[in-house]
């Protein structure tokens, strides 16, 4: 068995599911575009910076979800958001494109 899948998932898939509840919740649903994952680290802290773009049909409700998303607080078993900035958003082809940056850090 290898040693990483004892562990269990990483702090961008616990994001990804966070989002994706957080997402349900507001009847939006999401399609994940791309997400990197970086280590990050202070003095005092250990996590990961978040770079990701979700894509979401239009559909009401959606713009408050999105505007609520930095606030919000997500579900993450060992880890949490300390940080969410929404950097842009924009509509393509009737579909709404999100890129965020998120810090998550290791709940010790």
């Amino acid at each position: 068995m290898r040693m990483d899948a004892l562990r269990g998932p990483d702090a961008g898939t616990l994001l990804i599911r966070a989002l994706r509840t957080c997402a349900t919740a507001a009847n939006v649903t999401i399609h994940v575009e791309s997400i990197v994952c970086t280590p990050w680290a202070s003095a005092t802290f250990v996590g990961t910076q978040h770079r990701l773009t979700i894509a979401a049909d239009p559909v009401p409700g959606l713009r408050e979800w999105i505007d609520a998303l930095p606030d919000a607080e997500f579900m993450m078993r060992g880890h949490f958001v300390a940080d969410l900035a929404v950097d842009r958003v924009e509509t393509v082809d009737g579909r709404t494109h999100v890129a965020f940056a998120v810090l998550t850090l290791i709940d010790a």
